[in-house]
């Protein structure tokens, strides 16, 4: 694979975490603005702290993503494992959340553990290249 091929490619896997995560942050947001202070009632506190952490978690994921910083990477991965655990359990216990976005929020954490390590090094040799002293 050609370099530029190589970094077209890395550069797809990064608009797909950038857009996965602008989706949760848009998501949010939106119940947010719907419900009010009110959003999440019909679920425990503790489920409610947590939808509404994703207001906040979600777009520093993006942030440090569009930074190139590894921190997005793992951020991303810790969210988006959390957030699937939590809806998952709330989808077979409690009822409430619907199954094509659990199912979704799946897909994109397989996709988003496939591709890590990509990104990881990518990140990596972007940092380096920073680092090093500029060419005469």
């Amino acid at each position: 694979m050609s370099p530029s091929t190589a970094d077209r490619l890395r550069l797809v896997i990064l608009v797909v975490w950038i857009t996965g995560f602008l989706i949760g942050t848009a998501s949010h947001v939106l119940d947010l603005i719907v419900g009010g202070a009110d959003t999440y009632s019909e679920f425990p506190p503790t489920l409610r702290v947590f939808w509404l952490s994703l207001t906040v978690l979600d777009p520093l994921t993006l942030l440090l993503l569009l930074l190139r910083k590894r921190a997005g990477i793992a951020l991303g991965l810790v969210v988006i494992l959390a957030d699937i655990t939590v809806n998952w359990t709330v989808f077979f216990t409690i009822g409430g959340n619907p199954l094509f976005g659990v199912v979704n929020q799946t897909v994109f954490a397989i996709f988003l553990l496939a591709t890590a390590p990509a990104l990881w090094r990518w990140f990596r040799s972007a940092q380096e290249q920073k680092r090093r002293p500029p060419q005469a």
